[in-house]
This record gives structure tokens, sequence and C-alpha cells, in this order.
């Protein structure tokens, strides 16, 4: 073997592991993020409101996301700066048409949709239905990257993201048997739940096409500022003209709380470093792998909230994690070569895109 090519197949060894660490980063932070995005429900003034209607609640939810955004935009303008990132963030956001306008799109569907939609189903109905509605992801993530820009789906890593979302629906299970059978009804907290699905699916699809041409960290930054822009700029403002609800009211106190403001900060530096490992993986190993194992978080809310409440974890967490890290083991085991070669563009699409 020549070594160019003992290189190249070193590049490639080190680019698959380095992409499935940031894809298990992902889950790790993205499991933590639970903790905090349920616990501000509790906090003042969210937790003594008497959420009597529909439209005070989906008022809270909208909030809670909007204050959620800008927290998590705070701590990327913070990462750019240390890694010494601002120009290219300037350099980068003017170029709307043909770079930023997806990240704006794709905060429609990762905040707009996903995140207040997860949002919904945790006041709603609860964390643990929050969390195993959004594990189905990946199936969305993975169809869509393979029709829009052909990225391969083997069949070993098919039946890994089978495996993975089987595993995180055994862990929450029972914990979501308990939740509905509590639950008032509220048909909101069900759609928040679909919204997170596929929101996250869409998004990770359209982030795999910006990410071809943009720095991860950058580009990271670029959706935080589109989906902080949306809330503020339009979403906040209907609810503030048009519902009864003092949205500004809302709004003071809790960024004059100082327990729930000491949430929101927790809930952006994990959610936001979350987001950072989650860009990063997509152009190392896929869309399709890295939403799969970023699917790990599963396992991961469960562990962080058995810490946090001093419980242990049921039967159905050892059974659900076992899968879980099957699935995770398939597809890290498959062919480098697999691996490798991502993406079958034909010619004739590869040049109308180009031309684009």
């Amino acid at each position: 073997m020549s070594s160019l090519a003992t290189a190249k197949k070193k590049h490639g060894e080190k680019t698959v592991r380095w992409g499935f660490m940031w894809a298990l980063w992902t889950a790790v932070l993205w499991g933590a993020w639970y903790i905090p995005g349920s616990a501000i429900w509790y906090e003042f003034p969210f937790g003594s409101m008497a959420m009597a209607t529909n439209e005070e609640f989906l008022t809270v939810a909208a909030v809670i996301s909007g204050l959620n955004a800008t927290a998590v935009l705070l701590f990327m303008f913070i990462w750019l700066g240390v890694l010494g990132k601002w120009k290219d963030y300037g350099r980068t956001i003017v170029h709307f048409n043909k770079v930023t306008k997806w990240y704006f799109i794709a905060a429609i569907f990762g905040g707009l949709m996903a995140i207040f939609g997860s949002f919904l189903a945790i006041g709603f109905i609860g964390g643990v239905f929050a969390a195993v509605a959004g594990l189905m992801y990946p199936i969305v993530g993975s169809i869509l990257a393979n029709r829009w820009y052909g990225e391969k789906i083997s069949r070993r890593a098919a039946i890994g993201i089978g495996l993975i979302v089987v595993g995180g629906l055994a862990v929450f299970a029972p914990g979501i048997v308990g939740e509905i059978q509590n639950s008032s009804g509220a048909w909101l907290g069900y759609l928040g739940g679909l919204m997170a699905a596929i929101g996250w699916g869409v998004e990770g699809a359209i982030a795999g096409r910006a990410l071809d041409v943009t720095d991860p960290d950058v580009g990271l930054t670029l959706r935080f500022t589109g989906e902080v822009f949306w809330w503020i700029a339009v979403v906040l403002p209907l609810f503030l003209i048009f519902g009864d609800v003092p949205i500004l009211t809302i709004i003071g106190q809790t960024l004059t709380s100082g327990a729930a403001l000491i949430w929101l900060l927790l809930a952006g530096i994990t959610f936001g470093f979350c987001y950072v490992s989650w860009y990063k993986s997509f152009p190392l190993i896929g869309v399709g792998r890295g939403q799969a194992i970023g699917d790990l978080y599963g396992i991961f809310s469960i562990i962080f909230i058995s810490i946090f409440t001093l419980t242990m974890p049921e039967w159905n967490f050892i059974i659900g994690a076992l899968v879980v890290i099957t699935g995770g083991f398939v597809m890290f085991t498959e062919k480098r070569d697999d691996l490798e070669v991502l993406r079958a563009v034909p010619s004739d699409k590869r040049e109308k895109e180009e031309a684009i």
C-alpha cells in the first residue's frame, strides 16, 4: 500500500472516530438538557400560573422556548469568541441567499417546531413523554437526507437506527404509560411530541446540506441567530398583539427570578453545546448516523434524572440500554468504506446544484 493510500485510510478512520465522538457528546448533553428544561416549569413565575386555558399554556411555552434560544445564542457567541471565529461569522451571515437562509429555515423546524413542541410536551404531559417523542427524528432525517442529496443508508446503518429507536422506546415505555394515564387529555402535548420528532429530523437534513459549505461553529450560531430572530421579531409580537396573556410581565419576572434564570442558563449551555456536537458530527459521519447516535440521549436523560432525583432506574432501562448500545455498535462497526462514501449524487443533479 502506498504512503498516500495509507494516509488516506488513517484520515478516514480518524474522521469516522471523531464523528462518532461528537455524536456521543450530543447524546450526553441532550440528555442533561431535560433536567433544566423540565425544572423551569416549576419555578416562578411559571409554577404559580394557573394555566387555565390553552392560550395561556401556549404563550408560556413560547416564552420559555424564546428565552431558551436566547440563552443558547449567548453561549454560542462566547464559544465563537473563544475560537476566534467572530470574523467568520460576519463574513458568512452577509451571504443570506447562498448560506444563511438555510440556517434560518432550519431554525423554523428546529426551534419554532421542535423545541417549542418539546416544551409543549414537557408542560402538558411530562419530560418522559417529550424525550421519547423525539426519538423518532433520525428516521425523518435519514430519509430526507437520502432523498434530498443522496446520502447513503446502508442496510447495516438502517438496522442500527432501528435498534436505537426500539431501545429508546423500551427505556421510556412504562413512564409514558403512567404519564398518559395521569394527563388531562391535553392534545397539544401529543401534538408537541410529534412536532419535536418531525422538526429535528427536518432540521438535521437541512443543516447537513448547509454544512457542506459552512464551518459548523459558525453555522450553528447562525441557526440560533435565526431562531432568536423568529421568536423576537415574529412569534412573540404576534402573541403580544393578539393574545391576552401579559408576555412582557412574564419575561420580566423570569429574568428577575434567580432560580428560573439559573435553569435557563443551564438549559442554554447544555443545549448549546449539544448542538455544537450535533452539527460537527454531520459532515463527518452523515446526518442519519449523527442523529441515530444522538438518540442515545434517551439513556443519558434517565441517568441524569436518576442522579438528580436520587432514584434508581427500572428494569426496562437496562433492557433498553442494551438494545440502544447494540444499535450504536452495529453502526460503529460498519465497513469504513461505507462510512467514508456518504453521498451518491448523480452527475446531472450535481450540475444543477452547482448552477444554483
